[in-house]
């Protein structure tokens, strides 16, 4: 690919990315991304990843949920969903939100409480690779949340659990929660 072609498609991936964020914006007015959060079980103290955060629709009420002694790992492949969730932590006052581009190194093992995989897993061209990558910074009772309006909850359950590597838990009315596996189970 040519510079020029580099160009004109980071030109036209900006252009969507804020054209979604837009959206997401107007979607959020309807219906609050709060009550999606209410189906997950997210306590004061949790450390949560949203991964492949965009434009940050969930971020405020994660920092709220998990509060000062909590914290929200917002990852994203686009700069522009980072550099926009930077934006939005700033502006609140939100201390606990810690931002990461998706080539930096991952969060240390056994880390996090809960992740947040929303709308992104019909992007998803290494499920696997993913799926392997957030079971190693799960803690043991760790949950990973699911919620993804392209697919169907039959085909979320099957895409996580055909890995071996997390149960179905809760069917939520919004969102599908799998239990990480241990070694022991």
């Amino acid at each position: 690919m040519s510079t020029q072609d580099r160009k004109e498609a980071r030109h036209q991936s900006d252009f969507d990315f804020r054209l979604m964020s837009l959206m997401y914006k107007v979607r959020d007015l309807a219906r609050p991304r709060r009550l999606v959060l209410d189906d997950v079980g997210i306590k004061e103290g949790y450390q949560v990843l949203d991964y492949g955060c965009g434009p940050g629709s969930y971020i405020v009420p994660l920092a709220e949920l998990v509060g000062a002694s909590g914290k929200v790992y917002a990852l994203d492949i686009h700069p522009l969903a980072i550099q926009e969730v930077r934006k939005l932590a700033k502006k609140k006052g939100l201390a606990n939100v810690c931002t990461i581009f998706a080539s930096e190194p991952g969060l240390p093992p056994a880390s996090v409480d809960i992740v947040l995989l929303y709308d992104i897993l019909h992007h998803l061209r290494n499920v696997s690779e993913v799926l392997v990558d957030l079971h190693r910074i799960l803690r043991p009772e760790g949950i990973l949340s699911v919620r993804d309006h392209h697919m169907k909850k039959a085909e979320i359950e099957s895409r996580i659990t055909e890995t071996g590597l997390f149960t179905s838990s809760i069917m939520g009315r919004q969102t599908s929660s799998f239990s990480k596996k241990t070694n022991n189970e």
